[in-house]
């Protein structure tokens, strides 16, 4: 639903699905993001309408130009440019697709000449709106933009008073071995509070990201939620390389900015030339009438919305990959048929040879980049191994990086200079490897013949594409500045993935990076798996198997199990509930275990088989909040809407208590049914309450446990 009123100034109000947009023009044609708000939030209309509010708003695009600062304030802060200030309201038109709604304002800067289109995307019913901002040189001379933001929005936490004191900050840590870490601060912790100063401070809160990792150190996402619990705003920004948001005061509200490269964080700038465009990086936020943890599942339902469609998100393969404490980079023709066997005895339905098959040494690092298989580890060729895999009844599967070169890799003197990464003529080395550049034509001749030589001659139906260097300092060939070059190569990796696919629908390619070093969904609208981590501790895994569905959908989410034939049943066991409530990527002894430990291994991939068609439709919850690193206790839930499948940690017995109460808020006051559905034969109790709580004992540390829990009324129903 589409209308224009007009008040004192003119406001569009955009409703579509479960979302309500307003935006005010006023009388000097200067227009403002005045809300986003659930269209069921119960939020009073006339507090859209208050002074604050309509003061505290900030125009709708944040533009940094070479030679420009911030018309008030502090440049560190990306609002109140002066490009942004003398944007004028030109016309605004809305499509309505059967998948989407799209709202485009155009606006227009009467100095410099340069036309700014905003469209905002809400998908069916989530309360998610995604924003992208393209700018067109319509004038006559070069400009040069400095930033670009891709989302501004203000006055938030209005109208209320004392406002510094009723919202929470988010914000996730993820480096490597440690991902999907969520921490929450007051806005005083961060330095955002009242300051007595008339229309705000110069206070800032910002994360930040530089360089090719675009989840390295932190993943582009954020949040802001009251401390009552009533209303909740939850971003992610969709780029495969660098980003920053900002959140900050502004006259009596709230702000939150959140945007691609720039200039003053990431060596980015880009010259437009008369009749260019630039489109900045889409960002995404849902808004909800509940707390923060209730947001995620409006953004995994988003997440699915726009990503291209593969039959490895509905079929949920099992994955075996021959790495993670198995053999480690060091696969040989004998070893891996070794695993062939107890592989497809434990129900794995893709086998991966992992790093190493190109290489006659461990010594590979800085020799990558032929991706011809080892005649030394494989004597017999590597397509008869691939072959006793597919005879098995597997998807085979190889690792390779496609990204780098390494800089003792014959082909790295055969390709031109322009084809890789350098600055100021010198070719960069980060970690022992070249960067190649995909806007190159050479690489991409070259690396689409590679693929299509192991798929078509070797028969490989899956690739795990790693990505093992971070480059930060950028390319300046062919670009603007370092940034834009690193940006163009960004994009030119996307395309070149998508063209991957079209070619080949039936591949699977897994994105990995460090394992979740590169987790974003410009990189997951595309593959349809993520690594999620390096981890190789299983207990120390629980806290990002916990936390991981904030980042990614279950579905596209592989989580390490590694059984050892040397580790306790319960260990095991706990390892094996780490890739439960997402994609199992399964590895360790297989072929050292006894028979009991197949036999756990084996109930754990046949309950998997049972439930995973539900996992690929069902919102992540946590029954004892967002997970923290050092908690003795774990908790992620799934609700699949029929039933609630819930994994529970106990990674440690400093807390001493061996019962927990796990909430589950949509069963407060039914009767429910709980199952331990794996494993089966293991100590532990569990019951309900009828105020909305799993009661779960587990007498020793580390167990884990899958439970089902059901409504009875729906199961007698």
């Amino acid at each position: 639903m589409f209308r224009v009123e007009y008040t004192k100034q003119r406001l569009i109000n955009w409703v579509t699905g479960n979302l309500c947009v307003k935006l005010d023009i006023d009388d000097d044609q200067h227009v403002y993001l005045r809300s986003v708000e659930p269209s069921s939030s119960g939020v009073d209309p006339r507090s859209e309408d208050s002074p604050a509010k309509g003061a505290s708003s900030l125009c709708l695009n944040e533009i940094r130009l070479a030679g420009e600062g911030s018309q008030f304030g502090t440049s560190k802060r990306q609002i109140e440019s002066y490009f942004g200030q003398r944007l004028r309201y030109v016309s605004h038109k809305e499509h309505d697709c059967a998948d989407k709604k799209t709202l485009e304002i155009v606006t227009r800067d009467p100095v410099t000449n340069l036309t700014v289109t905003t469209c905002f995307s809400v998908y069916g019913d989530v309360p998610v709106i995604r924003s992208r901002v393209t700018i067109t040189n319509t004038g006559e001379q070069v400009q040069t933009l400095q930033a670009v933001s891709s989302l501004v929005y203000g006055g938030l936490g209005l109208p209320t008073e004392s406002w510094w004191r009723n919202w929470n900050v988010h914000f996730a840590h993820n480096n490597w071995f440690r991902e999907a870490q969520w921490q929450q601060r007051t806005l005083s912790e961060v330095g955002i509070a009242r300051s007595g100063i008339s229309g705000g401070s110069r206070a800032q809160f910002t994360v930040s990201n530089q360089g090719s990792f675009s989840t390295g150190g932190h993943l582009p996402m954020g949040g802001l939620s009251r401390i009552d619990g009533s209303l909740s705003y939850l971003w992610q920004i969709e780029h495969n390389g660098s980003w920053k948001w900002e959140i900050g005061d502004y006259k009596e509200g709230l702000y939150v900015n959140a945007t691609g490269p720039t200039d003053q964080n990431h060596s980015w700038d880009r010259k437009l030339e008369p009749g260019e465009a630039f489109e900045s990086v889409p960002a995404a936020l849902a808004v909800v009438a509940g707390d923060f943890t209730s947001a995620f599942a409006s953004l995994t339902s988003y997440r699915r919305l726009i990503r291209r469609t593969h039959w490895d998100n509905s079929k949920l393969p099992v994955i075996f990959n021959d790495y993670m404490n198995c053999l480690m980079g060091d696969p040989t023709a004998e070893k891996v048929e070794a695993l062939i066997g107890p592989a497809k005895d434990a129900g794995a339905e893709v086998f991966v040879i992992d790093c190493g098959w190109y290489s006659d040494d461990s010594g590979w690092w800085e020799t990558v980049g032929e991706w011809v298989p080892s005649k030394r580890r494989f004597p017999t060729g590597l397509d008869r191994t691939i072959l006793k895999i597919r005879d098995a009844g597997m998807v085979p599967g190889l690792w390779i990086e496609t990204e780098v070169m390494g800089i003792k890799c014959p082909a790295a003197e055969i390709l031109p200079p322009e084809a890789f990464f350098q600055r100021n003529g010198q070719r960069l080395v980060e970690h022992g490897r070249y960067q190649l550049d995909y806007r190159h034509p050479e690489v991409i001749t070259r690396m689409n013949g590679i693929i299509h030589h192991l798929v078509q001659d070797f028969g490989v139906g899956y690739f795990k594409f790693d990505y093992n260097i971070d480059i930060t300092q950028g390319t300046d060939v062919n670009a603007s500045s370092p940034g834009d070059g690193l940006l163009k190569h960004n994009r030119a990796y996307l395309t070149w993935i998508n063209a991957l696919f079209g070619a080949y629908p039936e591949l699977i390619i897994e994105n990995c990076s460090s394992g979740g070093q590169r987790m974003d969904y410009a990189m997951l609208a595309y593959h349809p798996l993520q690594s999620t981590s390096d981890q190789e501790d299983p207990v120390l895994y629980a806290a990002i198997a916990a936390a991981v569905p904030t980042a990614v959908c279950p579905e596209q989410s592989a989580t390490w199990a590694y059984p050892q034939p040397e580790w306790s049943d319960e260990l095991n066991v706990f390892t094996l509930v780490n890739s439960l409530l997402g994609r199992i990527h399964l590895s360790g002894a297989l072929a050292k275990l006894s028979d009991s430990q197949n036999e756990l291994v084996r109930d754990a991939v046949c309950i998997y088989k049972e439930i995973r068609l539900h996992l690929k439709e069902a919102t992540p919850f946590w029954p004892l909040g967002l997970p923290t690193w050092e908690s003795d206790w774990q908790a992620l839930g799934m609700d699949s809407g029929e039933n609630f499948y819930v994994a529970v940690w106990r990674a440690g017995d400093h807390d001493e208590e061996e019962r927990k109460r796990l909430s589950i808020p949509r069963l407060k006051g039914k009767q429910a049914k709980v199952e331990c559905i794996f494993p089966n034969r293991f100590s532990g109790s569990y019951g309900w309450d009828i105020s909305g709580h799993l009661l779960v004992t587990l007498p020793v540390a580390p167990s884990a446990r899958l439970l089902r829990v059901g409504s009875v009324e729906e199961i007698l129903n």
